[in-house]
């Protein structure tokens, strides 16, 4: 009874790995032939079983079906040669066939066999014990097994890496496991009065299939794999029930059997989920605890700079490894950063400005680890949405706080100006007749003031640009004209075209010259620019005494200058300037220099009639 029911169970187990691998596992070469092994292994358990199932009358189509043992086989070896990239000529494989199509041809005409009874075998009716047509079928079934395992171990000791390495051992064992339980049935044919263990373990031989087949990415695993794999767990569970009742129950009664078979898959059900997740997903599953804290911590961060950070040591605690996490708006940029195979994962933005994960270096990891990244990856993508969204809030609320104190400020430097204007007027008729001195010192001091009431109307004024395409190149040469002190870097000798404000562009050079220029000990300036990562970059750079570090963190801001005659609105000026444009104004660092500004200019302008904040 215990081989009869091994048998039935292993014949469900292969009948639904062979519907799962025929349906799911379209994309691995040599998968449909795995299909043909796994029917031919199908058909020998019928070919055993079916006068023990129907009686002896069956024999005749039993000894048929075992004839067909040798194609199995040569499909077994065509599988191996396929899977493991042989470059063996195809006549050899159609060579194979034909060799088996015969011998069964041959099997099939002589029959291979009988049914007898053998004592031994305990609770088994009939066992086939074959005659020389039998072994000559079985020697070449052999020989066509032998030379797939042998393609097997060749293609294991030339394999590229460590996966596809496990890829093919997981073959390799299950099939050894698998020739291992059916070698039983020699037993019986060599007349060995020994019952046949190993026979008891074919139910495992499915199983172990399908864990290397999922463990190492044989074949693609899914929730389909696991349903299926769940599902046939079950069956066996409920198939195994089935003799238990015919034992323990003192009654026969088909309705308490299927009420016992009904229960115990009810109550199992719960544990077989979670086992065969574990099998398909090895160390990727996840509680709803994992995800609510994931969420929660997550959601803490407040940049995506924070979340990058927080993304990188979560998933490497998790995984055990160091996990790279790269994020970005624009795809582009992180694709030109990719380096190395390192585990990285990436998330951007797509056009519609969702968010999405990318899994890089992640091809030799276990499908469990790349469940468990694939699920983390969702959850990535989520909270970069939410930070982008927080950061944009962020952003309206401080330009609308700027606006708000640049109204006030235009309307403060507008009556200013204007209660200025008549002082100063009288001022400078009051020392008309003054000495020549007097007169360039209150000239000077009048013309600072003027300056700074220009440039606070300028600053505080609400003001657009107008992007065209320009000639940055032409445009600064004329702009140097009378500055011999200034050089012009390489980048700039020839036409340089970019799209932005011309007027606004030049404004911006002119602050960052005079700054230059106007710094102490200052000899030589340089205007350079290049095109780097889909941006324009133009430098102002001069060999001064450089920026004081107290100065440094508000130098964009107004009032602060490095200049002792300087207005202080110059690089506040230049700032508005570049955030129109959507680019930015920075203090860098290039040698032999000690004070370079950077303007960025995004390769895709800002619209046209864009207004400054």
């Amino acid at each position: 009874m215990a081989i009869h029911v091994a048998l039935f169970l292993t014949l469900l187990e292969t009948i639904a790995l062979s519907v799962v691998l025929l349906v799911w596992a379209h994309q691995v070469r040599g998968a449909r032939l795995l299909v043909v092994f796994l029917a031919g292994v199908a058909t020998w358990i019928v070919g055993n079983e079916l006068p023990n199932w129907f009686g002896i009358g069956t024999a005749p189509l039993a000894m048929a079906l075992l004839s067909t043992l040798p194609l199995t086989s040569a499909a077994f070896l065509h599988f191996c040669l396929i899977f493991c990239h042989s470059p063996i000529d195809r006549r050899w494989i159609y060579a194979a066939y034909i060799g088996a199509g015969l011998t069964a041809l041959h099997a099939l005409l002589r029959s291979p066999g009988s049914f007898e009874h053998f004592a031994p075998f305990t609770g088994v009716e009939w066992v086939v014990v074959p005659n020389h047509v039998g072994w000559m079928t079985s020697l070449v079934w052999a020989c066509f097994a032998a030379l797939g395992i042998l393609a097997l171990l060749m293609a294991f000791f030339h394999a590229a890496s460590a996966q596809r390495q496990r890829q093919i051992a997981a073959v390799a064992i299950s099939c050894g496991w698998g020739l291992m339980a059916m070698s039983g049935y020699a037993f019986a044919a060599l007349k060995i009065p020994v019952y046949p263990w190993q026979v008891l373990a074919a139910p495992a031989y499915p199983v172990i299939l399908v864990y290397g087949i999922l463990r190492y990415r044989v074949f693609v695993a899914n929730i389909w794999a696991r349903r299926a794999l769940a599902s046939a767990i079950l069956i066996a569970l409920g198939v195994l029930v089935v003799p238990l009742a015919a034992v323990l129950l003192p009654f026969e009664s088909r309705w308490v059997v299927a009420m016992a078979v009904a229960a115990t898959t009810l109550a199992l059900r719960g544990p077989v989920w979670s086992f065969a997740s574990r099998l398909v997903y090895p160390g990727g599953t996840l509680s709803a605890e994992d995800w609510r804290q994931w969420r929660v911590q997550l959601s803490q961060a407040d940049t995506m700079e924070q979340l990058k950070a927080k993304a990188a040591a979560m998933l490497s605690q998790r995984m055990g490894m160091e996990i790279h996490v790269q994020m970005a708006r624009d795809a582009s940029v992180v694709h030109a950063q990719e380096q190395g195979s390192e585990p990285t994962l990436i998330c951007t933005a797509n056009g519609a400005g969702e968010w999405q994960t990318q899994l890089i270096g992640f091809e030799e990891a276990p499908p469990g680890q790349l469940h468990l990244a694939e699920l983390f990856g969702t959850i990535l993508a989520d909270a970069a949405a939410n930070v982008e969204r927080s950061e944009h809030a962020q952003q309206r609320e401080r330009e609308r706080q700027l606006n708000a104190r640049l109204a006030e400020l235009g309307s403060l430097a507008t009556t200013v100006a204007h209660d200025l204007r008549n002082p100063l007027n009288i001022i400078a008729m009051a020392v008309a007749m003054a000495p020549q001195d007097t007169r360039q010192e209150v000239g000077d001091q009048i013309a600072r003031i003027s300056r700074l009431t220009e440039d606070l109307l300028d600053y505080a004024k609400p003001w657009q640009i107008h992007a065209a395409e320009t000639d940055i190149a032409a445009r600064i040469k004329s702009l140097i004209r009378r500055m011999p002190e200034v050089e012009i870097g390489p980048r700039l000798e020839g036409a340089f075209n970019v799209t932005l404000d011309g007027a606004r562009f030049d404004q911006a050079i002119v602050n960052l010259l005079t700054n230059a220029r106007q710094s102490a000990g200052s000899k030589r300036v340089l205007v350079d620019a290049e095109r780097r990562d889909n941006a324009v970059l133009v430098h102002v750079c001069d060999d001064g005494p450089g920026i004081p570090d107290d100065l440094r963190e508000r130098l964009f801001q107004p009032f602060a200058s490095r200049s002792p005659g300087g207005t202080g609105l110059g690089l506040a000026i230049v700032a508005r300037i570049m955030a129109a444009h959507g680019g930015t104004a920075e203090l860098s660092e290039r040698a032999p220099w000690r004070t370079c500004f950077t303007l960025t200019f995004p390769a895709t302008p800002t619209t046209d009639n864009n207004t400054a904040p």
